[in-house]
């Protein structure tokens, strides 16, 4: 029984956050007091994810990511990904991260299964870096990406949110940066989730700002086939480059027609888009496969045919459903 919604979209990719903590402060993700932590009596347990996990797997779940939060702030997390990987039918586990810890833990996710990583990383200079973490050092970020590297938790995928007045300038280097490393680079738009929503109209740039940019250096983007786990990213090549490029556009142009994923908040929550309000606590379900599956399938089915983020609505009429913050949803 495949998960399959009213729009003849098959979903096969399940999010998991596993934690609300994060040792970051990114501007797009939460307020700068950062957030209301999550009693951690009230998070899933690894057991308790894994029962999702199962679930999903008997349905068509076949890939798997941890995001947080910072997943790497949990204590056990290893635990959770070597049984996820032990489940025959999920074929592909990977993890967002903001990279600070991984040279501490790359080598033992390897080990565990994990096969790769995406980390965060919005700016290369180290003032705009600690700005839009409010506090980190971009070097430890550099860190985890060369133990990413030397992990082999490959493709490396460097997500790079775009934000007027604060990274946009630093375009050409994140171009640079990708043709001389095997990095794989992913512009995403500021998208407006939760309270930061409010900021959207401040910060949005579609990414053909991007292209521009490539175009004006000398560095034209080429479409190329996408690296393993690229989802709705569009990928391009350099002239001569070792890495890719990807933009990711959920604003200027939507992806809801192929949306093919779900996600499972840190507390159990099941939702079936980023944007909307709609979920469903996986609780009243836990120690019963079957109501697990049929919970599953209630929330493919309510799932929205496309979200309502626009960037041509003025900032006092565009609607902000999602009001958690990013950090609570699992990016």
């Amino acid at each position: 029984m495949a998960l399959t919604d009213l729009y003849e979209r098959k979903h096969d990719y399940l999010r998991i956050s596993v934690t609300d903590r994060c040792n970051l402060r990114c501007l797009y993700c939460m307020d700068p007091e950062g957030v209301t932590q999550i009693p951690h009596n009230s998070i899933l347990t690894y057991e308790e994810i894994l029962e999702v996990v199962k679930a999903g797997a008997a349905l068509g779940i076949s890939r798997i990511r941890l995001t947080g939060g910072e997943p790497l702030v949990r204590k056990g997390l290893l635990y959770l990904v070597e049984e996820i990987a032990r489940v025959r039918e999920i074929s592909d586990l990977a993890m967002t991260t903001n990279g600070i810890l991984l040279p501490d833990f790359a080598g033992s996710l390897k080990e565990a299964g994990l096969q790769r990583v995406n980390i965060s990383l919005d700016s290369l200079k180290p003032a705009v870096y600690r700005k839009v973490t409010r506090g980190g050092e971009l070097e430890q970020a550099l860190s985890g990406i060369e133990a990413a590297l030397d992990a082999g938790l490959t493709p490396v995928k460097l997500n790079v949110v775009l934000m007027k007045g604060i990274n946009h300038t630093e375009v050409p280097a994140f171009l640079k940066l990708a043709l001389e490393r095997e990095l794989h680079l992913r512009f995403i738009e500021y998208m407006p989730i939760g309270t930061q929503g409010r900021e959207h109209q401040k910060y949005y740039l579609p990414l053909s700002y991007v292209r521009e940019n490539a175009a004006r250096i000398g560095l034209p983007l080429t479409p190329v086939e996408s690296p393993p786990g690229a989802g709705p990213a569009e990928s391009f090549s350099l002239p001569g480059g070792k890495g890719t490029i990807g933009l990711i556009h959920p604003i200027s142009r939507h992806f809801c027609a192929s949306c093919n994923r779900l996600r499972l908040t840190a507390e159990g929550y099941l939702k079936s888009c980023l944007y909307w309000q709609e979920e469903r606590s996986v609780r009243p379900a836990l120690e019963d496969p079957a109501a697990m599956q049929e919970l599953l399938q209630e929330v493919v089915r309510i799932k929205p045919e496309k979200h309502c983020m626009s960037p041509q609505k003025g900032a006092g009429s565009l609607k902000l459903q999602a009001m958690r913050e990013m950090s609570k949803i699992g990016g």
